[in-house]
């Protein structure tokens, strides 16, 4: 169901056009030096943009606290929060329907990351 899932998504749910822009801000980023651990968060978010299904969200276990939460506040700043509002704005438009609820659920999913990305990680679903 997931690969099924994640066809449609790539398709109908805007998955292609995440990937692409989420992956260009992630080369940009990493062009310079400051930039590289933003750019890898961004990269990570055009993975799991492009193929959301069977995916979960997970904190990363050995991550210190003090450098992530710094990070992720640098992030909220300069642009995770209008990220987030996106995703928001496209959950809000695909739940309208019954048959785009799932792709809301992705969207949502995509919200946490894109509002807090650092110390956590994508991990395979191990409930499908």
């Amino acid at each position: 169901m997931t690969i099924l899932g994640n066809i449609l998504w790539i398709f109908l749910g805007g998955g292609i056009l995440i990937f692409f822009f989420y992956l260009f801000g992630g080369v940009v980023l990493c062009l310079t030096i400051i930039g590289i651990p933003f750019g890898m968060q961004c990269i990570k978010l055009s993975v799991l943009g492009l193929m959301p299904f069977g995916q979960k969200i997970v904190y990363k276990e050995s991550e210190p606290g003090c450098l992530s939460t710094v990070m992720n506040i640098i992030w909220l700043l300069f642009g995770g929060l209008e990220l987030a509002v996106v995703h928001l704005v496209f959950a809000a438009l695909c739940a309208i329907t019954i048959i785009g609820i799932p792709f809301a659920r992705q969207h949502i999913k995509l919200l946490s990351l894109a509002l807090t990305p650092f110390g956590r990680e994508v991990q395979p679903n191990s409930e499908q």
